[in-house]
């Protein structure tokens, strides 16, 4: 099932079952929207994520930054980042994401891909480290691209066109019974920050 842009409705929910994806289309005005975008990409502490994938070292062209309330670990892949302490903009789009969303969060994990060619493999956020069944919100900025969801038992298949300075956010048992991804594509070579708004357990 492909979902349209034009369609953006926060209060539908766009999972058949099993969870509750909401697409808010976009939140703000596209000059503020690029604005953030700039400064996102030159002040953020960009660094190469890397992964152990099979027993193998592997370090990706897609970039990442970890930022939180305090200096919370978050270990995912089997790599663990340690957070960096919240930058003017990050605060304020926390703020933005928490009136929006009605729910609070204390970190923030944020993906740089340059181009269609990054993307992000089936996964779930589910780490013992997230607060179950919490909501997490995530703002895209610059390149729309596809994304997608797939139910871990059915197979079935959910996806949208996430907006430059649009949210969606996935809660309650979302993380549990579906998987989600960033396909690549071929076709787009202008980059892409995705922020994903989360709350670490202490």
């Amino acid at each position: 099932m492909f979902v349209s842009l034009f369609e953006a409705d926060p209060t539908e929910n766009l999972l058949p079952f099993d969870g509750t994806v909401n697409y808010f289309g976009k939140i703000m005005d596209k000059q503020q929207a690029s604005n953030y975008y700039q400064t996102l990409l030159n002040t953020i502490e960009w660094k190469n994520d890397e992964a152990i994938i099979y027993g193998k070292h592997i370090v990706t062209p897609r970039k990442v930054a970890w930022y939180a309330n305090q200096n919370y670990p978050y270990t995912y892949s089997n790599t663990t980042k340690q957070a960096l302490p919240w930058t003017k903009e990050l605060l304020e789009l926390k703020q933005l994401t928490e009136k929006m969303s009605g729910a609070t969060f204390n970190s923030c994990l944020l993906n740089l891909y340059h181009n269609g060619n990054e993307g992000m493999a089936w996964h779930s956020d589910d780490e013992k480290a997230l607060q179950k069944n919490g909501t997490i919100a995530s703002l895209s900025f610059g390149a729309e691209r596809k994304f997608a969801f797939k139910h871990k038992r059915t197979k079935e298949t959910v996806a949208l066109i996430l907006e430059h300075g649009s949210l969606l956010l996935m809660k309650d048992a979302t993380q549990t019974n579906w998987l989600h991804r960033l396909p690549p594509t071929t076709k787009l070579f202008a980059p892409r920050i995705n922020l994903t708004f989360r709350t670490i357990v202490a």
